[in-house]
Parts: C-alpha cells; structure tokens; sequence
C-alpha cells in the first residue's frame, strides 16, 4: 500500500546517487561458486554479456550498469531461479506493461522483451535450461529495467539549463535500485522508487485524463462581450454545464439557467486554473474550458517530467515557492506551517528556478538599485527631475565611473519594504516586503524585476525566528521600522526551492492547471513531445 499522501510540495524522494567509476570493473567469475552450491544453478560469462550489449546497441548507455551488475554476483541469473522467472521477473513486467498501455507512450516498448517473456512466464522449472533463449531472456529483463528505471525515475535526457531550471537534477543509482528489486518480496506489482509523494498522484490523474479523452466531444465556446451571471438564462450556458460536468464531474441540471450550483462548479473550475474565484463567467474561464484533453495530458507529463527531476528533500523545514501558482509554502515535518501569495517576476525579467539556503533576515533594509534600473529608470528620472533621487529616499553612495550607485534607505516607500529574507546566490533574488501591498490582490502577480515579494513578511519573519526567544512580536515590531538596517542570522539554514510546476494536485486530490507564464512549459513540449 502506498505512503498516504500529504501535499504536492511535501516532497519525499528516495535512492541518491553514488557516482560510478568511469574504469570498468574487469568482469570475472568466482569459479568457487558453481551449480552444485549456489541457490541459483545458472549462470552467464562474462563473453556472452559483451555479445549481448555489442547486439544491443540500446544497452550500450548502461554498459557499465550490466557489468558491475553481474559481476557482483559473480555472474548468477538475477530473474531467474530454481523455480522459473522469478517472483520479481512477473512484477517488473507487469509494472512496464502497465506504464505503456496505460500511458501515451510507446518508447519502453520491446517486442522481443515480450515474445520472451511470453515463452517462459509458464514453463515449469525442468523445462528450462541454460540455453541462448534463456540468456537473451535474462539480459533483456535487466536491459528493459535500466531503461524503464531511468525513463521514470531519472527523467528525460534534457539539458536544464536549457530550459531555465537550475535546481540540480535528482540522480538515481540505476544499480543500486536494481540490486534491491532482485532481492525484493513482494504479492503485488509496486514503484520500486517513488520519484515523490506527488508523483503517484499526478499519474492517477493522468490515466483518468486519457480515459475521459476518450469520451471527449470538443465543443469551442465563443467569447463573451459581457460576463455571466448568477441568474442569466441562455443556450450558451447550457453548453457550458456540459463542458463543466464532463471536465469535474459536477451534477448540474440539464437546462440554460445560470443558478445557484452552476455558481459553485465554476467558483471550483476557476480555483482549479487560477483565476479570480468570483463565480463568474469571463473570457479567461472560456479560454480554459476551450483547451483539449489532449493539451492537458501533454501539460501533466511536462510537469510529471520536472516531478522526477526534484532533488532530495532531507530537512523536514523548508520553504517552496510555485512562481506560476504565485504562492509560497513554508513546510514543517511533513506538513504546511505557513503559505502566502507572491508576486514574482514578469515574463521580460522572470525568476529563476533554483534551490538555495535561507540564512540571514535584513529588517529596515536599504536598496541597493541594480545597474539595469539605475541606467533604464532612475538616471533618465533624474535628468527629467533633478530632485527625484531626495524625493524616493535615496542616496547616491559612489559617484565615480560612468554609472552613479545608488541606495534606497529605509522607509514607508523603500522598493524592499520593511525587511527581506536572503539565500545567497548567483542569481541577486531573494524575499522581500513591499510598499505595494495592493497588488497581492490581483490573480496575474508576474510584476516584479525577479525577486519574489510576499505578502506577510512579518509572519514569515516571525516563523523563521520562532527558536530564538529574544525575537518576540514586539521586537520584531521595532526591528522593521529601523533608521538602519539590521542583520540576524538564523540558527538554521532553510532550504528554499523555487520551482516552476504548472499542474499539480492538492492537498484533497484535486487536479490543478496554471497558465506557462514564461513559456517553459513550451520549451519543455518541444524536447518531450517532437516526435
């Protein structure tokens, strides 16, 4: 029975990484063990293992996995034993089989994998014999294992970096995973290493998305001059409450009417998507009901892709940031101790994704301007209102060179608000308050230059300090309304993870979508789906 699932960004992952040498082991035998004492009475050479891989050019990439794999067990079958294919054989193929029928995705498929394993799933034990036959079988269950192991466990062979994403890539040993498989008893088909608590999850919801695709009758709604309404009545909003019945399941009434249930179907449709949970018919509640089951499945596997891709969780405190979701999570053994809006970069200065330590607040923090916005916005202010830098609390701190710097001090209007929260890092973002409190109001928050702002800095502040007793309610109070500013620095670091995720399931098992706002979700697409 699976782990019960806490929350999507409560992310469990298991089997690190140890790197293997690039000298490959010499692949000898232990002749002390033979037929006449080993559990298992056959055996591979080492020449047969090379044919094998030199026949196969698709295993040539775990070359090095096969050899340390056998050798360690000085070459003994691993799926089979005394009695036939082994208990672990039956539940690895039917867990591959399950993946590809089950998802839009052939490329495990193995014709020959199958033939052979269809010819020996029900021989009985004397009628298999060290034979050609039984060696392919043999190499090809640990052939298709290295290759389903890393297909779903390590993720696509895909650059990061490429596609803005610099948290670094959960590794998985391959060889490792397979010698716990072989020695593994279990009465039922199993993940042999969950890539996280989500991930389960997210693939539940995928198969019943390709099921309910099958039924799908696309019917593309028009847009509206007007919205509407609570109480409106039209033929427009009977087709609406079909496209709505089928897509969540909600029991609404075969007619045109606009009422009181419709209301609640589509407050939870717009929760779901992100949008402003009035209930309320506008073209941006159109525009998600329009989208195919098609592109939703294609948009879960993106994000089932990045899901494998997460790297070990080992503190229980940390704190994550979804920047298409403009949310924070603070989470604490295993569950939500906080969570807030943000308001995060816009799509020309957008956030990075990457993963750092939260290790110092700085309460009354000046500004420090960045170079980009002295030279595009503050020196053009300047030369239209000399008295521009006086007027926003600023100062200039070095003259010299052909661009001033320039701080902001600490204040009501300071750009950073009353305190900010750093993670050192390559990439200048860190947390902040903001005068601007106003905007946390609206649905679409990619506002920023590329930090993150967020909404109640206080309780953060408050949350982070919370083992140091000196720093009360009070005195946090007075810190944040400084002349100065003041450093504190945590007991603790605090891993911090900023991670771009536009699908997700919640807490209660419901399916969320957000909108790609920095178009990653396209990138991804285009290395995933280009075949």
């Amino acid at each position: 029975m699976r782990r019960p699932f806490i929350y999507f960004w409560s992310i469990v992952f298991l089997f690190t990484y140890a790197c293997t040498s690039s000298a490959k082991k010499k692949a000898q035998r232990d002749q002390s063990i033979n037929i006449t004492n080993s559990y298992n009475p056959l055996f591979l050479d080492s020449i047969s293992l090379a044919q094998f891989i030199q026949a196969n050019i698709w295993v040539k990439e775990f070359e090095q996995q096969f050899i340390d794999f056998y050798t360690d067990r000085n070459f003994e079958y691993a799926w089979f034993d005394s009695t036939g294919l082994s208990e672990q054989a039956h539940h690895f193929y039917n867990l591959q089989n399950d993946h590809i029928t089950r998802l839009p995705d052939s490329s495990l498929f193995n014709k020959s994998f199958q033939d052979f394993y269809n010819v020996y799933a029900n021989k009985p034990a004397n009628a298999i014999k060290e034979n050609k036959e039984v060696l392919n079988t043999e190499l090809l269950f640990t052939g298709q294992f290295f290759k389903y192991a890393a297909k779903v466990y390590k993720g696509a062979d895909i650059n990061l970096a490429d596609l803005g994403w610099y948290i670094p890539r959960k590794k998985v040993n391959l060889l490792a995973l397979l010698d716990s498989v072989v020695e593994k008893k279990s009465n039922s088909s199993i993940n042999y290493a969950p890539v996280s608590l989500q991930y389960p999850r997210m693939e539940q919801q995928l198969f019943r998305l390709i099921e309910m695709q099958k039924k799908e009758v696309l019917d593309s709604l028009p847009t509206i001059k007007k919205s509407l309404r609570s109480g409106h009545s039209s033929e427009l909003i009977g087709r609406i409450k079909k496209r709505l019945s089928f897509l969540q399941g909600d029991s609404l009434a075969n007619n045109n009417l606009f009422d009181t249930s419709m209301v609640l179907a589509i407050k939870k449709f717009q929760d779901r998507h992100g949008i402003e949970v009035d209930g309320v018919i506008g073209n941006k509640v159109i525009s998600d009901l329009n989208i195919p089951l098609k592109k939703r499945v294609e948009q879960l596997l993106i994000n089932m892709e990045r899901a494998r891709w997460m790297p070990p969780q080992q503190d229980s405190t940390f704190v994550l940031v979804n920047i298409p979701e403009f949310k924070l999570r603070v989470f604490e053994k295993s569950k939500i101790a906080l969570q807030m809006n943000v308001i995060v970069g816009s799509s020309a200065n957008s956030t990075v994704i990457f993963n750092g330590n939260l290790q110092y607040i700085v309460f009354s923090p000046y500004w420090n301007v960045p170079e980009s916005i002295v030279r595009n916005e503050i020196l053009p202010a300047i030369r239209r209102n000399p008295g521009y830098i006086a007027k926003h609390n600023m100062e200039i701190t070095n003259a010299k060179g052909k661009l001033p710097q320039v701080r902001q001090k600490p204040g009501p209007n300071n750009a950073l608000g009353r305190v900010k929260f750093l993670f050192p890092n390559n990439f200048s973002i860190y947390l902040h308050d903001t005068p601007n409190r106003n905007l946390f109001a609206q649905t679409n928050r990619g506002l920023s230059h590329g930090c993150i702002r967020i909404a109640e800095p206080k309780k953060f502040a408050e949350f982070l300090l919370r083992d140091q007793p000196n720093y009360t309610s009070t005195a946090i109070d007075s810190l944040m309304y400084l002349e100065k500013e003041k450093w504190v620095t945590l007991k603790k670091k605090i891993p911090v993870f900023l991670v771009y995720f536009t699908s997700w399931v919640d807490q209660t098992g419901v399916l969320h979508f957000r909108r790609d706002i920095y178009q990653h979700d396209q990138k991804m697409a285009q290395k995933l789906f280009q075949k």
